[in-house]
């Protein structure tokens, strides 16, 4: 970890991304260090283990498998009510009724997931009416998002800038299930043993969540509900729920689809190439997690710094995914055929195409981040619903023809539509809009270098 944090010091320093006074760097630093450990640790270990479970179940079973998580995470977005980001903000601004905000925040995401549980089972019941195996599949998968609702202890370790504590929770679990995976897969196990033992996993970490946060300074039993505060929270929130809604299914609306339309070999093909583009979206995640406290700060304090901070951000964000971009695209067959075998060669050019929509998830994480600032969650709301019937709609034009590779295209342009284009739009996001073209065109990178030939 300390290792990890040093890079970053060094990388952040020299594009001037920091947001905060210098007294607080290290602290932000040192949050950004563990949450770095913690991906790249999971990616690791992930990448390993889901790469040799993927080899075992084959491309159908895969996806099968892939077909039931995609599907309870297209509700997952209801049962988080949006609350992330809000519950951060408020704790941060409202240090002395930060039990209040979790237990109402908590209760509330309790009830959310179980009609969400509900809503997933009927859905699924209309959709593949005769395939009870996949029902069954399902059915075991939501239960995950009952478990969930204890993310709220996150919220507040985030809040206050530790995150290590919930890195060391749910690596470890991470870690324990991954070995358990692996004699799994050594004595042969079913598809449905893995579908529970991901229930499983979840279940463990809500209990570790728990118990970490009453022992360090917290208490659940100190939890209190207010209707005044539920009522504010999702008055706040609600639009972030739905831009949730509407990034899952422009996230996993090609997954579905795909099973729908030409099978679950298709979507197991499909899941490993965007297993090896998604993995990298920790990077902006990671970094906004930390950096999101003094984002809201900075933006009370001095207007004018905030925004060249956020620039600086931007044009991080965009070569670090540019750069990323360009080599997977490049060795996409070397790393499909090393990692899976041949049974799975058609994902190379899924993988070729998807891992460019990295360039608009980076920018569109810090731009989220600005919505919040701005308090202009509606409008994140709206980008996310474009993006969400642009995918549907490309997808259906896209994937009759052109299958996998059509819906690798789909994504790619609904994330471009819905992450930078639809900012361009309104007078009100146009300002990060500008950053955004600026940063994706190098235009300050362009400047720095032009500046250092002419000294």
């Amino acid at each position: 970890m300390k290792k990890i944090s040093v890079l970053i010091l060094f990388i952040l320093n020299k594009l001037n991304v920091y947001i905060t006074t210098s007294t607080n760097k290290y602290i932000i630093l040192k949050n950004t260090g563990w949450l770095f450990a913690d991906k790249i640790i999971r990616m690791g270990i992930g990448l390993l283990v889901g790469v040799w479970v993927a080899r075992y179940l084959g491309p159908t079973q895969f996806g099968q498998i892939n077909y039931a998580i995609a599907f309870v995470g297209l509700f997952g977005a209801i049962s988080g009510l949006g609350l992330n980001g809000i519950v951060v903000r408020d704790i941060v601004r409202e240090p002395k009724v930060a039990d209040e905000i979790l237990g109402t925040s908590f209760l509330l995401q309790l009830l959310s997931s179980l009609l969400t549980v509900l809503l997933v089972l009927a859905s699924i019941n209309i959709i593949n009416k005769n395939d009870e195996y996949t029902f069954k599949i399902v059915a075991i998968t939501s239960v995950v998002l009952i478990f969930k609702s204890t993310e709220v202890v996150k919220y507040w370790f985030e809040s206050q800038v530790k995150s290590q504590y919930t890195v060391w929770i749910e690596n470890g679990v991470f870690i324990f299930i991954s070995a358990i995976k692996v004699l799994m897969i050594l004595s042969k196990a079913t598809l449905m043993t893995f579908v529970c033992i991901n229930v499983v996993e979840s279940l463990l970490v809500a209990i570790g969540l728990i118990l970490i946060f009453n022992a360090k300074g917290g208490s659940v039993y100190n939890w209190r509900v207010h209707i005044a505060r539920a009522k504010k929270l999702l008055v706040d929130s609600w639009p972030l729920m739905l831009a949730s809604i509407s990034i899952m299914i422009y996230m996993r609306i090609d997954q579905i689809m795909l099973g729908q339309m030409l099978g679950d070999n298709a979507v197991g093909l499909y899941t490993a190439a965007t297993r090896l583009s998604e993995i990298w979206y920790f990077i902006p995640i990671t970094i906004a997690a930390s950096l999101s406290p003094s984002i809201i700060k900075y933006r009370l304090e001095n207007v004018g710094l905030y925004e060249k901070r956020l620039q600086s951000l931007f044009n991080f964000m965009m070569m670090l995914s540019g750069g990323l971009a360009l080599f997977i695209s490049l060795i996409s067959p070397s790393i499909i055929k090393i990692l899976y075998g041949d049974s799975y060669l058609a994902a190379s050019n899924v993988l070729s195409i998807h891992i460019w929509t990295s360039i608009f998830v980076f920018s569109g994480v810090v731009s989220s981040q600005w919505f919040i600032a701005e308090n202009l969650q509606k409008l994140s709301f709206y980008r996310t619903l474009v993006g969400a019937v642009s995918n549907v709609v490309i997808n259906l034009l896209l994937i009759p023809r052109y299958g996998i590779y059509g819906a690798a295209w789909a994504t790619l342009f609904s994330q471009a539509l819905a992450s930078v284009l639809f900012n361009g739009i309104g007078s009100s996001s146009r300002g990060v809009f500008r950053m955004q073209i600026r940063a994706l065109f190098f235009v300050d990178v362009y400047k720095m270098l032009k500046g250092a030939v002419n000294r």
